[in-house]
């Protein structure tokens, strides 16, 4: 019985297409092999809907002992470049997975595919027309009306294979010709009226040069991309379901090997754009620093900004894998970030809005070296040594001269404790005489409330982080909030476009001082700051400017910091 009851609740935990492969390993198919892969077009960087695939594709095949191939559809030379191709492979790598030696491009079949549109021309489901891109769109007619078929569409096989070989040859202009497939012009699925197969493209290609100046459509190739690698499921997301009658016909007529298309539903993510077109307006117009850009949805910016590959293999897992559209809320992905670093980041103290505090009866010249722990989730990352002195930092929003509600930090009068250190007394507070500002607050501190000291057990409500005046690390510190100011920005108002809701306080500038364990930080390298957020060093550090990012607040706390 409780056999029965476990493979019912695992069979409960499979996803769709899980099922699907579970169903088809069972009656046979494919001999058993699960054969994914992941076919991303090298004309822009990868975004986290990429990631999610990424996840799918390489995880299905390794819970099946399968394989995945990793695959570029570089059909269109126009928008692709080597810098994508390489920046592909890296965020593949950073994620976890590994494609061995199955590293393979659409144009590697180039040849291949020309072939099998001549197999389509000989059978008399193919033709070369003369009309321009416009004069086709005009003809396709509208989902309720039928299309008009091509003037050029009763061309014999003998005139259609030789335009076509003179196309290859490059003897017609850019856009003077196109190869059709011969389907149904008055389809109700508008991919299967006359679709274009071949575009002529006098461009050079990243990886064959100028040996085509006719380029396969992506409909045509990737469907045979797949057969020709005897992939034996194709997973694609749900704006490709109807593509797939048109995929069908292809192989079908082409008389070769089918594998099993599956779609599910691409990742929308809250408060962010996931089109390739609108991330690369967002950096060509300045509203990002670039493509890595630690605001854009980039795996890159993501990585950049200090989010792990476990976060993010995570989350895809608990998003799962779904039929439908849906949106997803963008706070998921920053619980999960939230989580791995909470468990993998060291702590660090430091003060970005700084208030001096001066301990009168602490010792002028005296520097102590207090023991904090490094992560206390994880007792064997040990403890750091943190100077503590007379002068010291504390936030700002720490002290409150006249405490209101349910407020226990400092205030005149009020004991504290100091992370690792000592109980402190607010005694006196110094302002500037013309505006009234807080300069700076004088406190006495108790010798016997030492952390670690057997006599220190004196409770106190509050604890505060601090930096020691004479030790502190200057930082500058990039605070980035969400990208766009609207839930969904794709949804415009008349006259509007998705930039009208950019967040134009998607990144504050401000300093932090940190204490100096910091010193020997490295781009990457990621910490909590006690009571405030976790932060990643970035990039941009030099020897003498450390700069450090916010992947995340410390609470799901969205603009809580500038609200203040």
């Amino acid at each position: 019985m409780e056999e029965t009851t476990n493979n019912n609740e695992e069979k409960k935990s499979l996803n769709f297409i899980e099922e699907i492969i579970e169903e088809d390993l069972r009656n046979g198919v494919n001999e058993g092999r699960v054969h994914t892969r992941f076919p991303p077009e090298p004309n822009g960087y990868l975004h986290i809907g990429h990631a999610k695939s990424i996840c799918l594709n390489f995880g299905l095949g390794k819970k099946y002992n399968g394989k995945t191939n990793l695959r570029f559809d570089d059909t269109n030379p126009v928008k692709e470049d080597v810098e994508y191709v390489d920046s592909i492979m890296e965020d593949v790598k950073w994620l976890g997975f590994d494609w061995e030696d199955r590293l393979f491009y659409a144009s590697d079949y180039f040849e291949q595919l020309y072939e099998y549109a001549i197999i389509l021309i000989k059978k008399g489901k193919a033709f070369v027309c003369d009309m321009n891109a416009e004069e086709i769109s005009e003809t396709r007619g509208t989902p309720t009306r039928p299309g008009k078929e091509s003037p050029y569409r009763g061309r014999t096989i003998e005139e259609n294979l030789d335009l076509f070989t003179r196309m290859r040859k490059g003897e017609f202009p850019d856009g003077a010709k196109v190869l059709r497939a011969k389907i149904d012009m008055s389809s109700p699925n508008m991919h299967m009226r006359d679709p274009i197969i071949y575009r002529i493209l006098h461009t050079s290609h990243h990886r064959t040069g100028d040996q085509w100046c006719i380029y396969p459509m992506y409909d045509f190739a990737h469907g045979q991309s797949d057969s020709l690698e005897h992939i034996t499921h194709s997973i694609c997301t749900l704006e490709f379901e109807v593509h797939r009658p048109l995929y069908d016909w292809f192989i079908r007529e082409i008389g070769i090997y089918a594998p099993r298309q599956i779609e599910f539903a691409r990742l929308n993510l809250t408060y962010t754009v996931m089109s390739k077109r609108k991330l690369l307006d967002l950096v060509k117009e300045g509203f990002v620093q670039g493509w890595d850009d630690p605001r854009m949805p980039t795996i890159c910016g993501l990585r950049r900004r200090g989010y792990t590959p476990e976060s993010i293999r995570n989350f895809a897992e608990t998003i799962g894998v779904a039929k439908r559209d849906n949106v997803i809320d963008v706070s998921l992905l920053e619980f999960c970030i939230r989580e791995d670093l909470n468990k993998r980041a060291n702590r660090l103290m430091a003060v970005l809005n700084p208030l001096k505090v001066i301990i009168d009866n602490y010792p002028d010249d005296l520097v102590e070296e207090m023991n904090a722990t490094n992560n206390p989730e994880d007792e064997s990352r040990g403890k750091r040594k943190v100077p503590f002195s007379k002068t010291i930092y504390i936030e700002q929003d720490d002290f409150m001269e006249t405490p209101q509600g349910k407020f226990f930090r400092l205030s005149p009068g009020r004991e504290v404790r100091l992370r690792s250190a000592y109980i402190i007394k607010c005694e006196s507070v110094v302002k500037e005489p013309e505006t009234g500002r807080i300069l700076e607050i004088h406190c006495s501190y108790d010798p016997m409330t030492k952390s670690g000291m057997a006599e220190s057990n004196r409770k106190v409500k509050s604890t505060l982080h601090w930096v020691s005046a004479k030790h502190a690390v200057t930082a500058e510190i990039r605070l980035y909030d969400r990208l766009f100011i609207k839930e969904n920005p794709d949804e415009v108002e008349e006259g509007k476009t998705y930039k009208d809701y950019f967040n134009t306080n998607s990144l504050k500038i401000c300093s932090a001082l940190i204490e100096p364990a910091v010193i020997s930080a490295k781009n990457l390298d990621k910490f909590q700051f006690e009571r405030i957020g976790y932060f990643a060093v970035d990039k941009d550090t030099t020897p003498k400017n450390l700069v450090f990012n916010r992947v995340v607040p410390l609470k799901d706390s969205w603009n809580k910091n500038e609200k203040k």
